[in-house]
């Protein structure tokens, strides 16, 4: 039976399956049986029933104030030695619940002492639902950071090495300088991993108790240590090799293993971000990759869409017709070498296709210095030290005139899903995650479980405006924005790209209006200009979900005006960013107000256009403006959640793919 369903049947008491102590982590089976994918699926949808009762839940408070009045007596050198004691007891126990809520006394009262702030009941929920591995699912400005201190501690004082996981090196040393004076507090020693970090500091980081680092610093660093490892990574060769001195692989490997994780901002980790295999790379020199991106651009450009190829912009995927498979045997003729190949031609021409027509400057990508730089399109963020792969980057810098790099061949690859499937305990945070709950449970065995707020919310929702046109919708958030600011109340707009930020900033500076701009571009001020959004009087522009995990702190007269302002002006992929963006106001009993204005033209809604029901739209909408509004708000919201099944299929597609070639590259020998 899975592995993940035998531990729901221990709710007394987390306890972890043996483990490797030279490198733990959670072994794979080589191929899923059904019995496996059902029992992943089913431990996802019983979790919270078998370990999240409400009366458990509430008795994690009950049993925290017990200790509480115990722990208060103790003086600093008490507070380390009452730590002490507690590791013994955990390391012999396992994490039982009398001894979890004896170390969440600790841990708030250390908070308290050395940041002058206490978890309250709700964040010491949270804190017991990351300890018994689901994810929990809190409001925006509920203190998700001083929340996850409580399992990190605990699973620390256990003897497990605790890898604290956001989605920025900004918030990495953010939040560890934050919550670094607890674990001090408590002698457990702590450290940040970021992407500058040499090998040897990356070591020494890592040997810490508690590490904070990205999802993609961690994924990378162990792949490295795949390569090191190589096809015999067995933890007996492993001690064999020590008895022959320090030169040892042992001795070359950056992490401790894969025992515990949280994982902040869950839901962009564990699914956003899981559509892209990881891949370390070594750069290939081939002379005539520079010039067959040159010849493939140039026969891609040539072709007509419509009578040569098809663009189904929905699956983000070029169709080419029998008709444009001839035209580029004909336009090809004069090159010979690789397009005398069938197979190799068409590939290029399909990738060419690609390049031209699915990948959009300011929206997939940056030319930043003469170089192409990729946009993560669910975080807004550049990612500097990524490429596309199978010649797609070369393709785009050609067809941007920036200096072809050389193309890079694999040297070891794993997807999220299967990387985060192999910790011993998986956990993880998010304000937005029920809308991917079942994918979660079924891909890796996590229940989400919402965590009351600790305040009622008072955002206002305004009814949707959506507009036939891009230019009307333009036209009304520049005049909402202008109506907010003549009130001097504080305006956030969420825009889908880069493109869109700065064609409202050209807007806003044609109307005289100041603005501060938050995109892909000006990624290093980010935190800074959130952090000011909430002044009285000010515009900012964001795209996605820039400056995300930065709070938004009102000044006493933003309040009084009603508080932030936030418009979504347009829909995204998913309707958890809308969310994330609508988020950013009305934090912690604020107030706020949030407006969706949206056009019938919104990328969202491209691979559905001419269809019947746009059609029963147009002929409805004499009917009256505010019944055809609603009516075109519907098809909009239809129209995401298509989006969102799509990708949710195309990210478990990858999971099978990635297993398939994980289990082809175990087999030949080669490292993943």
């Amino acid at each position: 039976m899975s592995d993940t369903i035998l531990q729901l049947f221990r709710p007394g008491m987390v306890r972890y399956e043996p483990f490797d102590e030279v490198y733990p982590e959670r072994k794979e089976p080589t191929e899923e049986g059904w019995l496996d994918r059902a029992g992943t699926a089913l431990a996802g949808a019983v979790a919270r029933r078998l370990r999240a009762r409400p009366s458990r839940v509430r008795g994690i408070v009950q049993r925290v104030a017990v200790f509480t009045e115990k722990v208060a007596a103790l003086d600093q050198g008490g507070m380390r030695q009452r730590a002490r004691e507690l590791a013994a007891e955990l390391r012999r126990h396992g994490l039982r619940d009398d001894l979890v809520a004896h170390t969440f006394a600790l841990v708030r009262e250390a908070a308290g002492r050395t940041l002058g702030m206490r978890h309250f009941d709700v964040q010491l929920i949270g804190g017991w639902v990351l300890l018994n591995g689901m994810v929990g699912e809190m409001e925006t400005g509920q203190g998700k950071t001083l929340t996850a201190t409580l399992p990190a501690c605990a699973a620390a004082l256990a003897g497990r090495a605790v890898h604290v996981i956001t989605v920025n090196d900004y918030l990495v040393e953010r939040d560890l300088a934050l919550m670094k004076p607890v674990y001090d507090a408590l002698g457990i020693s702590s450290a940040a991993v970021t992407a500058e970090m040499d090998h040897e500091a990356r070591q020494q980081a890592y040997a810490c108790d508690i590490v904070y680092c990205t999802n993609k610093t961690v994924v990378f660093d162990y792949l490295r240590d795949r390569i090191v490892l190589g096809s015999r990574s067995h933890a007996l060769h492993l001690k064999l090799e020590r008895l022959y001195g320090d030169n040892t692989r042992a001795r070359k490997l950056l992490l401790r293993g894969l025992s515990f994780a949280i994982v902040d901002e869950a839901d962009s980790v564990l699914a956003d971000e899981a559509r892209t295999p990881l891949i370390i790379s070594a750069e290939v020199r081939d002379g005539q990759d520079a010039q067959l991106a040159r010849q493939a651009i140039e026969i891609a450009r040539h072709m007509q869409e419509g009578s040569d190829f098809r663009v189904l912009r929905g699956e983000r995927r070029i169709e080419v017709e029998e008709a444009g498979y001839q035209r580029a045997i004909d336009l090809s003729k004069p090159f010979g070498g690789a397009w005398l190949l069938s197979l190799r031609r068409e590939e290029l021409v399909v990738q060419a296709l690609t390049a031209l027509h699915l990948f959009v400057r300011d929206e997939q990508y940056l030319v930043r210095d003469g170089k192409i730089q990729v946009i993560d399109e669910f975080t807004g963020r550049v990612m500097a030290d990524r490429s596309w792969g199978q010649g797609l980057h070369q393709l785009i810098e050609v067809k941007e005139g920036c200096e072809i790099t050389s193309r890079k061949e694999p040297l070891a690859r794993i997807s999220y899903q299967r990387f985060f499937r192999r910790y011993q305990h998986l956990s993880g945070m998010t304000g937005t995650g029920r809308e991917v709950a079942g994918e979660l449970g079924a891909i890796y065995g996590l229940a989400v479980v919402p965590i009351p707020p600790g305040n009622p919310s008072k955002r206002l929702v305004h009814p949707d405006r959506v507009f036939a046109t891009e230019a009307e919708r333009w036209d009304c958030v520049v005049a909402t924005i202008a109506e907010q600011h003549a009130k001097r109340v504080p305006v956030l707009v969420g825009t889908r790209s880069v493109a869109a930020s700065e064609l409202l900033s050209r807007m806003l500076d044609a109307r005289g209006l100041p603005h501060q701009v938050l995109n892909a571009k000006q990624d290093a001020e980010e935190a800074a200009i959130v952090a000011r959004a909430g002044e009285p009087g000010r515009i900012t522009i964001a795209t996605n979900m820039a400056g995300r995990g930065t709070d938004i702190k009102l000044t006493p007269e933003a309040r009084a005006l009603g508080g932030l302002f936030v418009i979504l002006a347009e829909r995204h992929e998913a309707g958890r960013i809308d969310r994330q963006i609508a988020g950013r106001c009305a934090r912690q009993g604020d107030p706020g107000q949030v407006q969706a204005i949206l056009s019938m033209e919104d990328a969202v809604l491209a691979p559905y256009r001419g269809g019947l029901l746009e059609f029963a739209l147009k002929r409805l909408a004499p009917a009256g403006a505010a019944r055809a509004e609603r009516l075109r708000a519907r098809f909009i919201r239809y129209a995401q959640l298509r989006t969102e099944n799509s990708q949710s299929r195309i990210r478990r597609n990858l999971l099978k793919a990635d297993q398939q070639m994980g289990n082809i590259l175990s087999f030949s020998g080669r490292p993943e």
